[in-house]
């Protein structure tokens, strides 16, 4: 067993969540650009990608988090600010029901990056090395 808080367990469920949510998506659009009539095939196709890829360095941070490397931290920290912003713009634009969810599970991995045991467990040896 590691050293591995349950605050950095829940820091990497919710990587894990955006992750695979953000690779269903971009693979979703990949799908409608290939079987569907996009008005702009080009934007698709580079929305698909992002999409994709986007998900794929989630799930790898989450993956990062669950073995207690010190460099996911700040990549997770700025994946949840992103995450905040989005959701405020979807509650501005009306899309409550995707938004309000969204920014609670921003919130909660926010939290759960900037406890005390977590910066223990990620840099609480850092004057013994």
């Amino acid at each position: 067993m590691s050293n591995r808080p349950l605050t950095l367990t829940v820091a990497a469920a919710v990587m894990a969540v955006e992750g695979f949510t953000t690779l269903l998506l971009g693979g979703y659009v990949g799908v409608e650009t290939v079987i569907g009539e996009p008005s702009d095939v080009t934007s698709s196709i580079f929305v698909a990608g992002f999409g994709i890829l986007v998900g794929a360095v989630l799930l790898w941070v989450g993956w990062g988090m669950l073995r207690v490397e010190r460099w996911t931290r700040s990549l997770g920290v700025l994946a949840q600010i992103f995450a905040v912003v989005v959701g405020i713009t979807l509650v501005q634009s009306d899309q409550q029901t995707i938004g309000i969810p969204l920014i609670a599970v921003a919130v909660v991995g926010l939290v759960a990056l900037l406890s005390p045991p977590t910066t223990q467990a990620l840099y609480g040896d850092q004057d013994r090395a």
